[in-house]
């Protein structure tokens, strides 16, 4: 039985998630914003969180991490090249490593760029993935830490998980994004309905958070570097798939 997946929206614009294994009762937190939130999302259904999960070290993805720690006696699991700056972990993993949660098993990806040592949590049987601050609804994370080339190759890893993979990204920034998006591929029909969709959404108070892997590939521009439609609405035919995705991070970094 897949794990069940619950969007927790934390102050202005972040999300928590829930993943709940109803088998064992295995209940894991995907970062913590802020704690109440949580408490309030598990304590609805009576759920305990066993695991934490921290996709990277900035304060708006563990401000609530000690809190929640110390309310539920949850495990606290994040990525050993992050440890030195992430509270203390129970567990510290590196990219290849796997995490079960009741009945279902994740493994670690390294999606370092935005930050570095910035990592995701693959649960392919129930078709998760929890990305943080790297790929995102219609857009990706700045890249503060890593440099370009390493952001690519990280959302690369991305792009190859199944294409009906939920993504569970760290914000609410779809809308914006789909502005963006639209400077870089205006004609894009798949886009165009999204951006349309996204708003409606947002006007209803809806989240667009999670996302389909699919949905992404068809309109998000940070993983459509490489396709030839996107190298030309960037006059960069020529250019390395990872060069036109550096051209275009710069470009929304200034838009």
């Amino acid at each position: 039985m897949p794990l069940e997946l619950v969007t927790v929206p934390c102050l202005k614009d972040n999300y928590a998630f829930l993943a709940h294994d109803a088998a064992t009762g295995a209940t894991a937190v995907v970062d913590v914003p802020e704690a109440a939130p949580i408490l309030n999302a598990l304590a609805e259904r009576d759920w305990k969180a066993s695991h934490i999960l921290i996709t990277h070290h900035h304060d708006d993805h563990i401000a609530g991490l000690k809190a929640l720690a110390a309310a539920t006696g949850a495990r606290v699991i994040g990525a050993a090249a992050d440890a030195h700056r992430l509270p203390k972990l129970n567990e510290a993993l590196r990219e290849g490593d796997t995490i079960r949660i009741g009945m279902d098993e994740g493994k670690v990806i390294d999606v370092s760029g935005h930050t570095v040592g910035h990592v995701a949590y693959h649960f392919p049987a129930s078709g998760l993935v929890f990305t943080g601050d790297s790929l995102m609804a219609l857009g990706c994370g700045r890249v503060f830490e890593g440099t370009m080339p390493q952001m690519w190759e990280s959302l690369t890893k991305l792009a190859v998980l199944p294409p009906d993979t939920l993504v569970c990204s760290g914000h609410e920034y779809t809308q914006s994004n789909a502005r963006f998006a639209l400077t870089v591929e205006p004609d894009n029909a798949a886009l165009q309905a999204r951006a349309a969709a996204v708003a409606a959404a947002r006007a209803e108070g809806r989240p667009t958070v999670p996302s389909r892997l699919s949905e992404e590939l068809a309109t998000n521009p940070f993983l459509r570097a490489g396709r030839p439609e996107v190298k030309r609405a960037m006059a960069m035919e020529a250019a390395s798939d990872a060069a036109v995705f550096a051209a275009i991070r710069s470009a929304k970094d200034r838009f």
